[in-house]
């Protein structure tokens, strides 16, 4: 494994350690140079309760790999994990900059009704 990613893991598993602590129920971000998926797991991590990516038939016409992109999905996360009965999660970026489209996607998850 080189640098950059073993670095990146790091960062995602200080992070998610954090998160565990505070027993939160976590969005989880993973992204792809052509994809982007999101969900949302229990507080223990051992069931999804949403999810959304790029993947879904709706979101999949067009380009898939853009901030456009990832904002849909961040919007279509937090319509369903409202619908599963979740308000409030810990954002878990999984070691990626905050910037680009991870930022897309929480931005329109915020905007969508979900609170971190």
């Amino acid at each position: 494994m080189n640098d950059k990613k073993r670095s990146r893991h790091r960062r995602a598993r200080r992070g998610r350690m954090k998160m565990r602590e505070q027993g939160s129920t976590r969005l989880s971000v993973t992204r792809t140079p052509r994809h982007i998926y999101a969900q949302v797991l229990s507080a223990d991590g051992s069931t999804v309760l949403a999810q959304a990516s790029t993947l879904d038939k709706d979101l999949r016409e067009g380009t898939t790999g853009n901030v456009d992109a990832a904002a849909k999905v961040g919007s279509l996360l937090a319509q369903r994990a409202k619908d599963a009965g979740v308000s409030t999660v810990a954002f878990d970026r999984s070691g990626y900059k905050y910037h680009g489209r991870v930022k897309a996607l929480a931005e329109a998850a915020r905007e969508g009704g979900l609170e971190f």
